[in-house]
């Protein structure tokens, strides 16, 4: 197999939300001809724990040849039943820190990390995958669903009125022509002021016409009502969509802190996989708004 064009960077503690992310990821490596990048971290607070029960460090070798057994078996595995490129990276330090790191110091074009339910979600996104997403350079996919999707038929964009808008167009187009998706748009207003809602609607039509110029299906939606993220995740599984692409940064009518409140809730309550991308001040995309 050729050498792909990047790599798509997948964490794995082997939990079965993990192990989803990682079949998730097939199909997005295989059309951006992408090599796949396991990545296992050995928590510093785990390692720690371990401390209190022995006087050396005589666990850690042992522990770190187990978790290298197991990821090497994966990668063999994940390599003869998909025919992509499969390699594996072991460090020791803070999670959230080790993903980001390796991310920057690696080809990565895409991070692919699986989120734990109930209780353990909400430990995990809040000092994990929130980090990871806050500052990882390249876009991340959040998977919290136990369903397994091969490929991507419907995306859900939600549209404000921010310059950010067209990163998140452009990846979206990019998206849906790898897999011949159609793209729905969502515009979300708080209240039915007019002036806002006709400045919405004259970009939601603009939108809708550049996208559709460029050969990809597109359907548009305005909704009022006060809650964006419920009102986001209700319309995905509405429109049974397969991903949820979303800016990681404040724009302008996404208020109260987008990182902080509603990309945060949108990712904890979709079961929907959750694509964050994260504003870049330099970015190129194929048409203007």
């Amino acid at each position: 197999m050729s050498k792909g064009n990047g790599r798509i960077l997948v964490p794995v503690d082997f939990s079965d939300q993990s192990l989803i992310a990682l079949r998730q990821s097939f199909n997005l490596a295989r059309f951006t001809k992408s090599d796949l990048l396991l990545l296992h971290v050995i928590d510093t607070d785990l390692l720690e724990t371990f401390g209190r029960f022995f006087k050396d460090e005589s666990y850690e070798d042992p522990l770190r040849d187990r978790v290298q057994e197991r990821l090497d078996k994966l990668a063999q595995d994940t390599q003869a039943e998909t025919g992509i490129r499969v390699n594996t990276s072991i460090r020791k330090g803070k999670i959230y820190e080790e993903i980001v790191r390796l991310s920057r110091s690696e080809d990565v074009h895409f991070i692919i990390m699986g989120t734990h339910g109930a209780i353990g979600l909400k430990r995990f996104i809040g000092s994990n995958a929130m980090r990871v997403i806050k500052e990882a350079e390249c876009p991340v996919v959040t998977i919290k669903g136990q369903e397994h999707k091969t490929g991507c038929k419907r995306i859900l964009l939600p549209l404000d009125l921010t310059k950010e808008t067209k990163q998140k167009v452009g990846k979206a187009m990019e998206i849906a022509r790898y897999f011949n998706a159609e793209i729905h748009i969502l515009s979300v207003v708080k209240s039915d002021d007019e002036f806002l809602v006709n400045k919405l609607t004259r970009q939601l039509n603009h939108v809708v016409s550049a996208i559709t110029k460029n050969g990809i299906i597109t359907k548009s939606e305005m909704i009022v009502n006060s809650d964006i993220p419920e009102t986001v995740v209700e319309y995905a599984q509405k429109v049974a969509a397969d991903l949820i692409i979303i800016m990681t940064q404040q724009e302008i009518y996404w208020t109260e802190m987008f990182i902080g409140f509603a990309a945060q809730e949108i990712i904890n309550q979709s079961p929907i996989p959750v694509l964050s991308i994260r504003p870049q001040l330099t970015h190129n995309v194929e048409f203007v708004i």
